[in-house]
């Protein structure tokens, strides 16, 4: 048998759901009765789409209805005239924003709010034509979410909301150096909702250094983390962690230019020696500064000489734009990129501007900024980003040039500028996928106008292609946008911490049918069309279907032809991006309970599972259910029916032990550990506290237990239930302690118990997986790993009870490896050995292990392929016997498999990300070879 027991791990998982739409909005939507509008069966565009988890409708076109008045206060005024049809509360909306066209369009752009507290992704659009009197509604649609209910004041204590978005980093060596930035309240939505306190979490990876900045969502009636993903990432695909973050965006650059600088022309050179004109400023003593003041939008940029990108979060004061004495600046203008840079920054700004009628990022003409040639750490950073604020371009490597010489790169990490201020598609999963997709669309599409390169031309579709300092094109192309990939056939249904959820390895299966639809129709009408879609249709959390709708929706308003929407129709069928795409992927494993949105995984053992997800009705909190795990079957709820979240749970077959986090019957909040028989009957509580923190519950038989974690000690202690009785705290040596890190868990089973002991010995640390035997109340078996003070590896975790042994996870000494060797010991302590090493090609990464006394389940993590990610290098299960053995695949599924739970013998259930959401399977016998 096996649990899940991390209250702290991610919300949605290792592997979280890969459409946020699906992971916070699960229950149906009532049906709505259609508008007025076309209702041709030939006709692409869709008349209405109704929302999901949601009354309110998705999208409603072919509208023309009288709208007179400012175009905020119409757009709120048909709102509220047309309560059946939307059934939306105008006074929940804010005016977020209003998209003027220069062809008398406006379209609002409302933030819903509940209670006062800003919904996250909750944007509804109405879209207007005409002016004066003549103003009507031409359509309406976007994501408001009905029925919520959630508490709008904070039930958990600040600091512990805190402590538990730091706790998300679950390596206590990434938590040393973190810094937590409380962002404010935001409510979830899904059913009810759920009140959430947003914090950008902002650390250092252990193992690559490289930063780590995520974006973390406490439950705040609750106490546990709800939701956390990265933040937007850079131009190349690294996977989790890399890059600045979007949402944590610094604060506006201030210009260093002086009022009475004067527009002038220079040269320069580029990054290839040549050169080039460049538009400059003079300043009052007689030098100049790669500051373009020709524009309504001032576009400068600074050379950051090597420095490490995280100095220019902010621009530091000694910062100034890139100077010269004359007006013909020096070699190390281009040798730094900064003189593409500039270039590069003008010609977006211009492609925006005179091609699709936009005045800069933020529509409102503010400047633009570049920072070039920085570093990570004083190492090369062959990388770009958009940091919220500004371009940021690395300096390059033994392979890449400068990032900031490449126009489709530069346009591309504009985008997200652009993105951020219309869409502001959230960056994971699909939504990710797209907002990705957007910005590879329109980097190349501004590449291959300005340089006059047809869409017939092969390199027209590739991407980042001149960046390499040798090789061809194709091989240095970063992403192409005709691969030709189908969700079908080639989604990769990754988790949330494999570049968060396949934003950057999904995006070209969209960014692909939108290339299709520049080669297919007039390149300028496909750029007008996509940006509409972009700027009037497309809201946060819209996944590939909602933006093939969005698209056709915005083709019609822009009066293309019907030829013309039954091709932008068909480059989305070419893509397979069409409803219900999910459903036509092959698995080979049996679904026990569909599309989860839970804080951890499935527990089994004896033949049955237990798992936490989600209300099917919207309602409170989380229900803890169950079933068998070899006869189908409806689930059976297993939870008392209250609004707290229901999970982390363990079972031995017979009976379960959970967690329940949130407001008691008194209101009072805290963490309380359940248990109850699979087959009914009363539910018992072992514990409860509001200042402590149960967590690894396991049961066996008679004996329960857990470890319970003070939250202003951090000190953690075993707990045991005897035959009923209260449980008691098992004493440990002096200055002995159970490990904190997230990980060690507990194990149980016949009698014995099992857990990761530390404490300090001189000027070292031990740590030891330990067996003790409840019947004597003594430890049987220690195995002693000593680690000098200061060095970070190896870390033991997982103890597990299994096949008569001891099993544990231990981390290889080299902290670049990322590897854990799975160790076997007697329980007698009488010996050691490797059942896998660390250095096995199929050794795990990470604390996906379980076993039964037959077979051992864990995941593997392969590094990434030379040739880039695929379905099959996405981490996966293996098994293998507990006596040792050669590792074999658990099921051929292509997704991210995850939190596996053993059964009986080689039968395992885990979560699976294969369809693009989270679906917790069984196998009984491992598919061995794929």
């Amino acid at each position: 048998m096996h649990h899940r027991s991390r209250p702290t791990a991610r919300a949605l998982g290792a592997g979280a759901a890969l459409s946020l739409a699906v992971a916070l909005t699960l229950s149906a939507s009532p049906a709505l009765a259609a508008p007025p509008g076309p209702t041709a069966e030939s006709d692409p565009v869709p008349g209405l789409v109704t929302g999901e988890g949601t009354a309110a409708p998705q999208l409603v076109t072919g509208l023309s209805e009288a709208a007179p008045g400012s175009p905020g206060e119409a757009a709120r005024a048909h709102l509220a005239a047309n309560p059946d049809r939307y059934r939306i509360d105008p006074g929940q909306l804010t005016e977020l924003a209003v998209e003027r066209t220069a062809e008398g369009r406006h379209t609002v752009r409302f933030q819903q709010f509940h209670g006062g507290v800003p919904v996250l992704g909750g944007q509804y659009l109405v879209r207007l034509v005409g002016e004066g009197a003549g103003q009507r509604v031409e359509s309406v649609g976007g994501k408001y979410f009905t029925g919520l209910t959630a508490p709008t004041t904070p039930a958990v204590p600040a600091a512990t909301l805190r402590r538990l978005a730091l706790d998300s980093l679950t390596d206590p060596r990434a938590r040393a150096g973190a810094t937590v930035e409380d962002r404010g309240p935001v409510v979830l939505s899904g059913g009810a909702g759920r009140l959430a306190q947003h914090f950008t979490v902002r650390a250092t990876d252990p193992v690559t250094r490289a930063p780590l900045v995520r974006e973390v969502y406490v439950d705040a009636t609750r106490g546990v983390i709800a939701l956390a993903h990265d933040a937007q990432g850079p131009f190349q695909a690294e996977g989790a962690g890399a890059g600045a973050a979007r949402a944590a965006a610094p604060a506006a650059p201030e210009s260093a230019t002086e009022p009475a600088a004067q527009p002038a022309t220079g040269t320069a050179p580029d990054l290839l020696g040549r050169t080039v004109p460049v538009n400059i400023a003079r300043q009052p003593d007689g030098s100049y500064r790669l500051v373009d003041l020709t524009r309504p939008a001032t576009v400068s940029t600074y050379d950051g000489a090597g420095r490490d990108y995280r100095e220019f979060g902010r621009l530091p004061a000694d910062t100034l734009p890139v100077g010269s004495p004359g007006p013909d600046f020096p070699a190390a203008t281009g040798a730094s990129g900064a003189s593409d840079a500039h270039l590069n920054a003008g010609t977006v700004y211009d492609f925006y501007r005179t091609r699709l009628g936009r005045d800069g990022l933020d529509g409102k003409g503010s400047p633009i900024t570049s920072v070039v040639n920085v570093s990570n750490g004083g190492a090369p950073f062959p990388n770009a980003s958009w940091d919220g604020q500004k371009m940021v371009y690395g300096n390059g490597d033994a392979k890449y040039r400068q990032f900031a010489a490449a126009l489709d790169v530069a346009g591309h990490e504009m985008t997200h500028g652009v993105i951020q201020h219309t869409a502001d598609l959230e960056y994971a999963g699909q939504s990710g996928a797209m907002n990705e997709a957007l910005a590879d669309y329109f980097g190349n599409a501004i590449e291959v106008t300005a340089r006059g390169i047809a869409m017939t031309d092969p390199k027209a579709a590739l991407l980042g292609e001149s960046l390499c300092r040798t090789g061809t094109p194709e091989e240095c192309a970063n992403r192409r946008l005709d691969d030709r990939r189908t969700t079908v056939n080639d989604y990769l249904g990754a988790g949330l911490e494999l570049d968060n959820g396949g934003v950057h390895l999904n995006s070209t299966i969209f960014a692909g049918a939108l290339w299709d639809i520049r080669r297919t129709v007039d390149p300028l009408t496909a750029d007008r069309l996509i940006y509409r879609a972009l700027a009037e249709y497309l809201t946060p959390l819209d996944d590939f279907v909602d933006g093939r709708n969005a698209v056709l929706a915005a083709g019609r308003s822009l009066n293309l032809s019907r030829s013309e929407l039954r091709s932008v129709a068909a480059a989305f069928d070419a893509h397979g991006i069409r409803a219900g795409w999910q459903s036509r992927i092959d698995t080979d494993s049996r679904p026990l309970l569909r599309g989860v949105a839970a804080p951890t995984g499935p527990a089994a053992g004896g033949g049955h599972w237990v798992m936490g997800n989600t209300n099917p009705n919207g309602q409170g909190g989380f229900i803890l259910y169950t079933g068998s795990t070899t006869t189908p079957g409806t689930p059976t709820r297993l939870s008392p029916k209250d609004d707290r979240m229901h999970g982390w749970a363990a079972t031995d077959g017979k009976s379960a032990v959970w967690l329940a986090i949130g407001p008691d019957a008194t209101g009072t909040w805290g963490t309380e550990v359940l248990t109850r028989s699979l087959s009914g009957g009363p539910v018992r509580s072992l514990f409860q506290s509001s200042t402590q923190s149960p967590v690894s519950v396991q049961i066996s038989g008679a004996d329960i237990a857990f470890v319970v974690r003070d939250g202003e000690s951090n000190r953690a202690s075993v707990r045991l239930s005897h035959d009923g009785a209260p449980p008691v705290e098992l004493p440990l040596p002096e200055g002995h302690a159970v490990s904190p890190f997230a990980g060690s868990s507990l194990s149980l089973k016949d009698g014995l118990l099992s857990w990761i002991e530390t404490w300090t010995a001189g000027d070292a640390t031990v740590q030891a997986p330990t067996v003790y035997s409840i019947a004597t109340g003594r430890v049987g078996a220690q195995y002693a790993v000593s680690t000098p003070n200061g060095t970070d590896l190896p870390v033991l975790t997982s103890p597990t009870l299994a096949g008569g042994r001891l099993l544990w996870l231990q981390t290889a000494a080299d902290p670049t490896s990322g590897r854990d060797a799975i160790r076997s010991g007697a329980l007698d302590g009488s010996g050691v050995n490797d059942l896998l090493p660390a250095d096995s090609s199929y050794s795990p990464a990470g604390m996906d292990f379980t076993a039964t006394d037959q077979a051992v389940t864990f995941q593997h993590r392969g590094a990434k392929p030379s040739g880039g990610w695929s379905n099959a290098a996405l981490p996966k299960l293996y098994q293998l016997p507990v006596t040792g053995g050669a590792p074999v695949r658990v099921s051929c599924n292509r997704g991210t498999q995850f939190h596996p739970a053993a059964d009986q013998g080689t039968r395992v259930v885990w979560l699976d990300a294969t369809p693009g959401r989270n679906d917790v399977v069984v196998r009984s016998q491992p598919a061995r070879a794929c």
